[in-house]
This record gives structure tokens, C-alpha cells and sequence, in this order.
């Protein structure tokens, strides 16, 4: 018992301190520092291009089915992103397509 209040006592501290952390490192400024603006701008871009790399590093591009369900599941991807402009809506219908056409096409 005094062992799981320990535990949700350090885990509410720890969530707490990462809400208040900003706060204590920029302190009262309204105006967003530079570099947090930089990162805002390019972390999702490098996040998704490592996505894409983890994802595809062990298709069998030479073997069937030559990496098919990958290539089209990516392009749906890009397309939809290209076209809506949601990552959301994007990433959820290339992920749903891509397991349909593992499940029942290849």
C-alpha cells in the first residue's frame, strides 16, 4: 500500500514538473525564445523523414512482394497529406490502407 502512494506521489511530481519546467527555464517572458520557435518549425519534419526510414529500413525491395504495400501505403500518404493538409487524417487512412493491403491483398 505505502508502496503504490509512493508511486503516484513520484509520478505526479514528475508530470507536474514537466508542465512547470518551461515556465522555470524562460521564466516570465511572453514572447517565445528563438530556438524553440526553430525546433517547433523543424522537429516534425525530421521526426517524420526518421518515421519513414525505421519504416522502410527492413522491406525486401527484391523479393515479392517487392515492397509494394510500403510504396503505395507512403505514396496514399503523401498524396492525402499533399491534398488535405492533416498529418492526422494522413498517417491514419495510409496506416489503415497499408494494413488492409497486407491483411488481404499481398
Amino acid at each position: 500500500m505505502k508502496h503504490d502512494i509512493l508511486l503516484i506521489v513520484v509520478m505526479t511530481l514528475v508530470t507536474a514538473a514537466t508542465r512547470f519546467l518551461p515556465f522555470l527555464i524562460f521564466g516570465g517572458k511572453r514572447q517565445t525564445p528563438a530556438i524553440i520557435t526553430y525546433l517547433g518549425k523543424v522537429l516534425p519534419c525530421a521526426i517524420m523523414g526518421m518515421l519513414v526510414v525505421y519504416c522502410m529500413k527492413d522491406v525486401a525491395f527484391l523479393q515479392a512482394p517487392f515492397g509494394a504495400p510500403e510504396l503505395i501505403g507512403c505514396a496514399i500518404v503523401a498524396l492525402l497529406h499533399i491534398w488535405k493538409r492533416n498529418s492526422l487524417l494522413s498517417i491514419g487512412v495510409g496506416t489503415v490502407c497499408y494494413m488492409l493491403l497486407v491483411q488481404l491483398v499481398f
